[in-house]
């Protein structure tokens, strides 16, 4: 496994604890347009140099669009029908969850992606605001999977479950993304018993966590890229968020200068403030 962090200055590649930065010219979206990601990864680290990783990074995204996929987990699919039951929609989640296709929605270009340690933000017309911690694939401009990072889906549930027509407006404005904090780049599909966790913190105080496992998606990677790929082309490569298991209470919304921080090993902890 090999993890790609971007700085000021390009890309630093790391295994094993040892950092190297790639010789000759590498860019995320030399990676994403390549046939074979894990290969050229490999190959640039052993003919870098040593470097040392510096203390911030951007979003480890060059020109590749965000999609995403929503009701992957139960969870996810209950808060669905729990915030669009006043609009009549309570059973249109349910039937998405069990259809052969999945949902995907274009979530956002990479102008609107915040990186680690940037502002995430919640819309001024909306009540009602949570993040989405999510596992984010890679994949090349073929449609194969060569790696992960970390997502934050952030999400207006007030509109979103004010008619599901409004989706793209909960979910795609500036900042509505979060990714990084890294790309791991592996050939390894990831274990279902992989771990991921949330927590945000108010004050300095945790206002709420939660955790849930790969082995609760309801669909796999593969069948997620390829109904992606189907009539479809991604040139540069595309970033495709995986969904969420974990859903705060109906109760909680977020705040300004609450701190998001999303841990998934072994990508990291990605870490973003709300604006």
């Amino acid at each position: 496994m090999i993890r790609a962090f971007i700085d000021s200055t390009g890309l630093l590649l790391e295994k094993d604890g040892a950092v190297h930065r790639p010789s000759l010219p590498l860019s995320v979206d030399d990676l994403f347009r390549s046939d074979d990601p894990v290969a050229l990864a490999q190959h640039a680290f052993s003919g870098g140099r040593p470097a040392s990783l510096p203390d911030s990074f951007a979003a480890p995204i060059g020109s590749q669009e965000i999609w995403a996929a929503g009701v992957t987990y139960l969870r996810s699919r209950t808060a669905r029908m729990e915030e669009s039951k006043d609009a009549g929609g309570g059973t249109f989640y349910d039937k998405v969850y069990h259809a052969e296709r999945p949902e995907l929605f274009f979530k956002g270009t990479p102008h609107r992606v915040a990186g680690p340690g940037q502002s995430v933000r919640i819309r001024a017309d909306s009540k009602w605001n949570v993040p989405e911690p999510e596992l984010t694939l890679a994949l090349n401009h073929q449609g194969k999977l060569f790696g992960y990072t970390i997502g934050n889906d952030m999400s207006s549930r007030d509109i979103e479950g004010e008619n599901p027509l409004y989706l793209p407006q909960a979910k795609v404005y500036d900042r509505s993304t979060a990714l990084g904090p890294c790309l791991l780049i592996t050939e390894t599909v990831l274990s279902r018993s992989t771990r991921i966790a949330i927590e945000i913190r108010r004050s300095g105080a945790t206002v709420f966590s939660g955790a849930t496992e790969l082995g609760q998606l309801k669909r796999t990677f593969a069948e997620l890229a390829g109904f992606l790929f189907r009539d479809n082309s991604f040139p540069n490569g595309t970033y495709l968020m995986t969904g969420t298991g974990i859903v705060p209470p109906d109760s909680f919304t977020l705040h300004a200068a609450d701190e998001i921080r999303i841990t998934i090993e072994p990508i990291g902890t990605l870490v973003n403030p709300v604006g």
